[in-house]
């Protein structure tokens, strides 16, 4: 069931239950981080292999306190700069965050969505909510409530409506190694911004296996018809539809292609990108092909969700 009924999902959160809530980055499928009943059913319905951690949502950053073992130094300034906002921080975990949300890992994924919804929601719970993306796993990730019902609505009680998302890839994933920022998964906070405020950070490769972070695993974010990076061939597939940045390519139908930003926004291609996939993936087409765009700002978090999406495992 779709609705806008906050106090609903919370009774429903409360009770042990999963619900699917918006934020600005896409749909979260929702339970109480510290029940591990609650956990163990987001894994079982996304169908997600528990050596992949969850990230954990909170209303802002006062509330991380009882579930990290430390406060650096950086995280007041990135606080200050980000939060609330598309920014996850990998941090130390307290004793009160189950190993099952982590991984096993001693490090916890945190972060202060910053959708009106998912903060008064948030707001009205004693307890942080695991919610990675609402979608079976390793499938396109759903930017609107009708995407999760398509896919998850008979799975889950409640899907909480809350339009559009408004950044449309997930979060970056942000930590530290020897006191050195690292940049786990690329996603809605462009690697150039997150510099100005801590200076030169390193960026992780993702991981086939025993991912550090949620979010990175090699292969990710795929439709169901073939995949293809348009660099990767040598020749296109036949009636393959082809995905651009911002003009047409010359020599290939228009009708079977689609641009991201005609302007050239890459606010707008990030926003875009996984509802034009789903889109495309039910259209009839035998397959889609992508073309890279620019690696820089939100083109690199576009880039890496293309590359997941055309890996093959």
């Amino acid at each position: 069931m779709i609705g806008k009924d906050i106090q609903y999902a919370c009774r429903l959160l409360k009770a042990g239950q999963l619900v699917a809530m918006p934020t600005e980055t896409v749909y979260g499928l929702a339970g109480n981080a510290l029940n591990p009943r609650a956990v163990a059913a987001i894994f079982a319905v996304k169908n997600r292999p528990s050596f992949d951690p969850l990230i954990i949502h909170l209303p802002d950053f006062p509330s991380f306190a009882p579930y990290i073992a430390t406060v650096r130094p950086e995280l007041e300034a990135l606080a200050r700069a980000f939060l609330p906002g598309p920014l996850t921080l990998l941090l130390e975990k307290s004793s009160l965050v189950p190993d099952l949300v982590t991984a096993g890992s001693p490090r916890v994924a945190i972060r202060v969505p910053a959708h009106p919804v998912a903060r008064e929601l948030l707001g009205q719970l004693d307890f942080p909510l695991a919610a990675p993306s609402a979608n079976p796993f390793g499938y396109i990730s759903p930017t609107t409530a009708r995407h999760v019902a398509d896919q998850l609505g008979a799975k889950i009680p409640y899907i909480l409506d809350g339009g559009p998302c408004t950044v449309g890839v997930e979060s970056t994933i942000l930590g530290f190694e020897s006191g050195r920022p690292v940049i786990y998964r690329k996603g809605g906070l462009a690697i150039e911004t997150i510099e100005k405020v801590v200076g030169e950070v390193a960026v992780k490769p993702y991981s086939s296996s025993n991912p550090q972070a949620p979010g990175m695993l090699k292969s990710h974010y795929a439709p169901s018809v073939p995949f293809f990076l348009a660099a990767a061939l040598h020749r296109y597939p036949a009636g393959a539809v082809l995905i651009r940045f911002r003009e047409y390519k010359p020599g290939w139908p228009e009708a079977q292609q689609h641009l991201l930003s005609p302007s050239g926004d890459y606010e707008e291609a990030a926003r875009r990108l996984f509802a034009l996939m789903r889109e495309l993936d039910g259209s009839g087409a035998p397959a889609i092909v992508a073309e890279l765009l620019p690696e820089e700002g939100l083109g690199r978090a576009v880039n890496d969700r293309l590359r997941r999406a055309a890996a093959q495992g």
